[in-house]
C-alpha cells in the first residue's frame, strides 16, 4: 500500500457527541506520548527491551530481507533452522507453565492429553515492516480517531491505527488494521477433519486489494472501503467455481460491508448479507464464523471491549517449520488437531483483550478472549466462549514473518472446537506453487458484482 490516506469522511457535531459520550473521541495521543515509537517503543508499539528474566529479548530491528534462501516455488527459508526446543509443555507438565498459557492452551492439553504439545523455542523477535509504516503509525498515533461510538476510524494512513492504545477497542482495530502486506493474491487449502482425522481439501484463490493500491484509486469514492476481498473454490469440483466477493468498509455502521456470492451451479449472483458476524464462513462444515477469518474481521459493534493489559505467553511463532514445501497436508492434518511436532511457540508480550456480548445484541460467541501480538498487532491466540459462559472453541494462528518482502502473516489458523473434537486449518500452502504474489495490481472493475460471474466460469 502506499501513503494516500484512507478518509472515512468529516466528523460531524452530532458523531462527536456519540464519541464523547463512549468515550473515542479523542483516542489519538500527544505529541510526547508518540515520540516514545522508535525509542522506548518499537515502531508500531511494542515494547523495545527485553522482560526482567531475560526470556524475552530486546527488539533490534527484526530479520533482514535476505535472512535465508527462497525457494523456486516461492517459500522463505527457515532463519533458524539449528533451533531445537528448549522443552515441550504436555498435560503432564503444563501446570509449572500454567502462568504463560491461556485457558484455550489448558483446555486442548487437557482434551487430547497424548497427542497435544507445545514444543517451546528460543524467543526470536524476527516482525519488522517497511519504513512506510512505521511512518504512518507514527502519524496515527497522533491523528486517527475513532468514531460512531467506536464503529469507525477517521484520519487513518496506511496501517496500524493506534500504536499507543488506550484501550481494548483500539487495540482490536489495530489487529483489523495491521500491515499484512497490501494489495496479495493467494492459493490456499482448508480442512475441516472427522473426529477420527480424516479430511477433504478445499482449495481457494483470495484476492486481497487495498484500495489505495488500485490502479484507478479516487479517495472520493472509495473512500469508506478500506479493502476488496475475493475468494474463488478452485476444488472440490461440486464447490468449484464460486465466488465471494467482499466490500469492506472501515466504518460498517455507517456503511455495512458489502458481500456477493456466484454461484457456479446456478450461474448467478445474489447478495450475501450473512458473511458478516456470525454467519456460516465458506465450506467450514459449520466449524467457523464469518467474523471467524483472519481469526477476527469486521465490525466491533456488537461486543464491549476491555483492555485487560499485557502478559507473557507462550504463542505460535516463527512457524516455517511447519509452512515448508516439504510437508504433504497429510503430513499436518491429523485426528484432533493439527501435528504439533511439527509446530513452535516461543515465548511473546501480548495485549489481551477481552470482548463481552452487548445486551440485547446477537452473536454465537458471548465473549472472546484475545491475545494480540505486541511486534505485530496480529491476533495470536483467540478462547471463544458459548451464552453459558463455557469455554467452546479455541482459536490459534500459527504466524510467520515474510522477510524477503517485510509481511508479519500467518502461515495457517486453527479453530479447534472442544466440544465437538472437531476442528478447521485453514490457509495451509505447503503443495501449492508460488502461493503469494504481493503487489497484485488490479482495478475496482474488478470487484463489482457485474464482474462476478466471469470470474466464476468452471
Amino acid at each position: 500500500m502506499n501513503k494516500k490516506k484512507l478518509k472515512t469522511g468529516a466528523l460531524t457535531l452530532s458523531l462527536l457527541a456519540t464519541a464523547l459520550m463512549t468515550g473515542h473521541a479523542m483516542a489519538a495521543v500527544s505529541e510526547s506520548e508518540a515520540a516514545k515509537l522508535g525509542n522506548s517503543l518499537t515502531p508500531v508499539g511494542a515494547e523495545k527491551a527485553g522482560n526482567a528474566a531475560g526470556t524475552i529479548p530486546e527488539w533490534t530491528g527484526g530479520l533482514p530481507t535476505d535472512a535465508a534462501a527462497i525457494t523456486p516455488d516461492g517459500f522463505v527459508g527457515d532463519p533458524y533452522p539449528g533451533d531445537q526446543p528448549k522443552f515441550t509443555i504436555t498435560a503432564q507438565n503444563y501446570e509449572q507453565y500454567q502462568d504463560n498459557l491461556t485457558p484455550g492452551q489448558i483446555a486442548m492439553l487437557k482434551r487430547y492429553p497424548e497427542t497435544y504439545r507445545l514444543p517451546v523455542f528460543e524467543t526470536r523477535r524476527s516482525a519488522a515492516m517497511p519504513q512506510r509504516i512505521y511512518d504512518a503509525a507514527q502519524r496515527n498515533a497522533t491523528q486517527t480517531k475513532l468514531v460512531r461510538g467506536g464503529n469507525g476510524l477517521e484520519n487513518l494512513d496506511t496501517a496500524i491505527a493506534f500504536p499507543i492504545p488506550q484501550d481494548g477497542l483500539e487495540a482490536v482495530w489495530n489487529h483489523i488494521t495491521r500491515y499484512r502486506g497490501g494489495s496479495a493474491r493467494r492459493v490456499v487449502a482448508q480442512a475441516t477433519p472427522q473426529v477420527n482425522g480424516s479430511y477433504s481439501l478445499v482449495k481457494f484463490v483470495d484476492e486481497v486489494v487495498y484500495t489505495d493500491s488500485l490502479t484507478d484509486y479516487n479517495p472520493e469514492k472509495h473512500g469508506n472501503v478500506l479493502f476488496y476481498f475475493k475468494q474463488q473454490v478452485t476444488d472440490p469440483s461440486r464447490l468449484a467455481g464460486n465466488v465471494l466477493l467482499v466490500h469492506e468498509t472501515l466504518d460498517q455502521v455507517k456503511e455495512p460491508r458489502m458481500a456477493w456470492i456466484y454461484n457456479a451451479g446456478q450461474r448467478r449472483v445474489r447478495r450475501a448479507p450473512q458473511v458478516a458476524y456470525d454467519g456460516p464462513g465458506t465450506a467450514a462444515d459449520g466449524l467457523r464464523t464469518s467474523d471467524n477469518l483472519d481469526m477476527f474481521n469486521g465490525a466491533p459493534d456488537r461486543y464491549e471491549w476491555k483492555l485487560v493489559g499485557k502478559k507473557e505467553l507462550y504463542i505460535p511463532y516463527n512457524s516455517y517449520r511447519l509452512d515448508s514445501p516439504k510437508l504433504k497436508y497429510d503430513d499436518i492434518v491429523k485426528a484432533g488437531h493439527i501435528n504439533q511436532d511439527l509446530t513452535r511457540y516461543e515465548l511473546h508480550r501480548v495485549w489481551e483483550v477481552e470482548a463481552t456480548l452487548k445486551k440485547g445484541e446477537r452473536h454465537i460467541y458471548a465473549k472472546r478472549n484475545f491475545f494480540i501480538d505486541e511486534d505485530t498487532w496480529q491476533a495470536a491466540i483467540i478462547d471463544h466462549y458459548d451464552g453459558r459462559g463455557s469455554l467452546w472453541r479455541v482459536a490459534e494462528a500459527h504466524s510467520t514473518y515474510f522477510y524477503d518482502v517485510q509481511v508479519p502473516l500467518y502461515a495457517m489458523e486453527t479453530l479447534y472446537d472442544l466440544v465437538s473434537g472437531r476442528y478447521l486449518v485453514m490457509g495451509m500452502k505447503n503443495e501449492e506453487k508460488n502461493p503469494y504474489v504481493y503487489n497484485y495490481e488490479a482495478s475496482s472493475h474488478q470487484y463489482t458484482p457485474a464482474a462476478l460471474r466471469n470470474s466464476g466460469v468452471r
